[in-house]
């Protein structure tokens, strides 16, 4: 049905709502401002629309007045909370086999994200990128409770024994910054890249320690169940609107089409043949959306015109002002003292 919102598991959500009740948290009164009916949310191969996560989130911050609840989320996870992707991650010969089966699986895990692993030399190295549009409190909720379950997940195949590790994060420090102390053997980076998404480096030879319940023919049955569920599962979400995400969350400089194609291991004519299909094209939606983004902007006036410029691609501020005088009619400093100015005689 075309605008239909993407669909999640709900099973994550459902050890959420233990936790908050745990807190004294009305869970029924968040069911009804989310729209979720109590029976689905709780079954255990339910699925919720990400309108009503947005919706859920929402309400938790709204009643609780914490953000920390990502941390609490990711902590009480375990790699069976995964169901037979987890078994499979338990299951593995390897550390490195474990991260490479979730990495090709993820999107039965959690749809919304996309998850990379790979191993050089020097480093094995995990990276986690949004492939569905949502909003900015929901992509912040979701990057910290994945960053969280991952540490405690990696560190039970681990059999305890966690290395120090590099833990880089795309978001800015969060006001529970400290409760990343809790996650000892990392050493956290915030405001790592442009783009939204997380890092977790750690040293090679992880990927060769053995978990403890490494069985080579569980983790074969696991593996086919795993290709039975991807081969059924149906795409989800409009590839412009995660184009469209991935833009507007941007920032010191502007992803371009072939960067945002390799995020999705496709090539850049291909994704562009699918914005076709829903009557788009890239420059067109890049060039909306970046002029949305910088009516945004030159609405903070804490921001220079040149912080802003360079925020949005451009290294040359005589190409921002003439990109946007083409859409607004005025140069983006003039821009922003017409609105003040109407701001002052609208108190007036």
């Amino acid at each position: 049905m075309p605008g239909k919102s993407p669909e999640v598991p709900a099973r994550y959500y459902a050890r959420l709502y233990e936790l908050l009740a745990q807190d004294g948290v009305n869970v029924a009164a968040l069911f009804q401002a989310a729209r979720i009916r109590p029976a689905v949310a709780k079954a255990p191969d339910a699925v919720l629309r990400l309108s009503q996560v947005e919706a859920l989130l929402d309400e938790i911050f709204r009643l609780t007045r914490r953000r920390d609840q990502s941390h609490d989320l990711g902590r009480a996870l375990k790699l069976s909370s995964h169901s037979i992707v987890g078994y499979g991650m338990l299951s593995s010969p390897t550390v490195g086999y474990a991260m490479t089966l979730a990495a090709r699986y993820f999107r039965l895990i959690m749809p919304s994200f996309r998850m990379r692993f790979r191993v050089d030399a020097e480093h094995a190295e995990i990276e986690i990128l949004p492939v569905l549009p949502m909003s900015t409190s929901c992509l912040l909720f979701h990057l910290e409770a994945i960053a969280v379950a991952l540490h405690w997940e990696i560190r039970e195949l681990l059999k305890n024994q966690m290395p120090t590790y590099e833990l880089y994060l795309s978001i800015a420090p969060p006001p529970h910054q400290e409760r990343y102390n809790e996650l000892v053997e990392a050493r956290c980076h915030f405001g790592w890249q442009s783009r939204p998404g997380l890092r977790m480096q750690f040293p090679a030879a992880v990927a060769l320690r053995t978990p403890a319940l490494a069985d080579v023919g569980a983790v074969q049955m696991a593996e086919k169940r795993c290709n039975e569920l991807i081969r059924s599962a149906i795409a989800q979400g409009k590839v412009g609107d995660w184009i469209r995400m991935m833009l507007r969350e941007a920032s010191d400089g502007w992803p371009s089409l072939n960067e945002l194609a390799q995020t999705l291991n496709l090539s850049s004519r291909t994704l562009d043949r699918y914005l076709e299909k829903e009557g788009e094209s890239f420059r067109k939606l890049s060039n909306r959306t970046r002029y949305e983004k910088a009516l945004e902007l030159l609405d903070d006036e804490r921001l220079t015109v040149t912080h802003i410029a360079h925020e949005l691609g451009y290294t040359d501020m005589s190409n921002f002002a003439r990109s946007f005088r083409r859409e607004a009619g005025v140069a983006p400093g003039d821009y922003r003292s017409r609105r003040a100015t109407r701001a002052h005689s609208s108190i007036q």
